[in-house]
């Protein structure tokens, strides 16, 4: 398992983003994703000690495309330079909430969890108003000590409370998100060492546990839309 294989190709994707360069290093690809895969099947077992509900999935079906969808952006570039994977009890859909990981190089790595779509109208509806009900279990969350040390919620967000919640409501401001999600920064050089980083995600993953345990009883009952 190495994971510099990764950062090593994927730079070299950054520096040489175009269809030719990629064709003509299709080895290299295959290689590094393979080590990925590699490496999120160590980083799931080590996630099973405290959520089994995520061992059954299989690697490669928790990861996403580095093809990009250029159609409607000014970057033409044809690639993004990023493995990235979502865990959850469902495979990499959005919902129910899991367990992301994106490797990309210059310092562009993170560890991430909760909520990250907002195009979900009725999964944001079922959050909030979950936070409405269950306030206080939301502030024991998000103000545990090892949380507030290593994250901060994040997510889109509207300028005011949405109409049918109180404004005066004590998590006023976490009903103006649209979604809810934490990020954990990785450097570059934690990526050197397999064993060290997959110590690390796992202990930051397991942090994060209790969030995406919230958001997926927010959750519960959710349809993904179907196309």
């Amino acid at each position: 398992m190495n994971p510099t294989l990764i950062v090593d190709y994927l730079s070299a994707l950054s520096m040489n983003n175009s269809r030719e360069w990629y064709h003509a290093n299709k080895e290299d690809y295959k290689n590094a994703n393979a080590a990925f895969e590699e490496l999120l099947q160590a980083l799931m077992l080590e996630i099973g000690r405290f959520d089994s509900s995520i061992l059954h999935n299989s690697p490669k079906d928790l990861t996403f495309k580095i093809v990009r969808d250029t159609r409607f952006s000014h970057d033409k570039s044809p690639y993004n330079p990023a493995f990235r994977a979502h865990i959850s009890s469902k495979g990499k859909l959005p919902v129910p909430v899991g367990y992301y990981l994106m490797i990309k190089p210059d310092n562009h790595s993170f560890l991430g969890g909760g909520l990250f779509a907002d195009m979900f109208k009725d999964a944001t509806t079922m959050i909030r108003d979950y936070i409405v009900q269950n306030g206080e279990e939301w502030e024991t969350i998000i103000h545990e000590p090892e949380f507030e040390k290593h994250f901060t919620v994040q997510g889109t967000a509207l300028k005011n409370v949405p109409a049918g919640y109180e404004k005066e409501h004590p998590q006023a401001e976490y009903l103006k998100f649209k979604s809810w999600y934490l990020e954990y920064p990785i450097k570059d050089e934690e990526l050197n060492d397999a064993e060290t980083f997959l110590a690390k995600a796992s202990e930051i993953f397991r942090i994060m546990k209790p969030f995406n345990d919230y958001l997926n009883k927010a959750l519960a009952g959710f349809q993904m839309p179907t196309r």
